[in-house]
Parts: structure tokens; C-alpha cells; sequence
């Protein structure tokens, strides 16, 4: 379900991108180019039955960060 949901996102007007460490922590993050983007993923049918397995199936809990990215570098 993950790599669908990556792929669909990724088809998504205003997906930016993705970063994953799901075998490390399980953590995903997804960049979107506005907050209108995001609401629209979020209303996305298949993204809403993938939430749906999350918390019946899958997950004892989880958490949702929506935050503004103001500089991003690396070394």
C-alpha cells in the first residue's frame, strides 16, 4: 500500500516530493506546494481507504505534522 500510495500521490497536482526511513523508524514525509495540495491528497478516495487500514490494520497509533519547510540544505 505504501508504494501506491507514493505512486499516487506523485500523480497529484502539487506533490513535491517524498522521503521515507519506513524500516529505520517508519516515518514518511511527503512535500506538497500548498496547503490546498494537501487537502486535496487528504480527500483522495484510495488515500482515504489506505488511512482506513492504517487504523484498523496496521498501526497502534500515528501522527500527522503539517509544517512549512523555510530552508532545506545538506553536507
Amino acid at each position: 500500500m505504501s508504494d501506491e500510495m507514493i505512486t499516487l500521490a506523485s500523480q497529484q497536482e502539487g506533490f513535491l516530493g517524498v522521503e521515507s526511513a519506513r524500516s529505520e523508524v517508519g516515518i514518511t514525509v511527503s512535500y506538497w506546494q500548498s496547503i490546498a495540495a494537501i487537502k486535496n491528497w487528504k480527500a483522495n478516495t484510495r488515500h482515504l481507504l489506505a488511512q482506513q487500514y492504517g487504523r484498523e490494520k496496521w498501526y497502534e497509533q500515528y501522527k500527522v505534522r503539517i509544517c512549512l519547510v523555510e530552508r532545506d540544505y545538506e553536507f
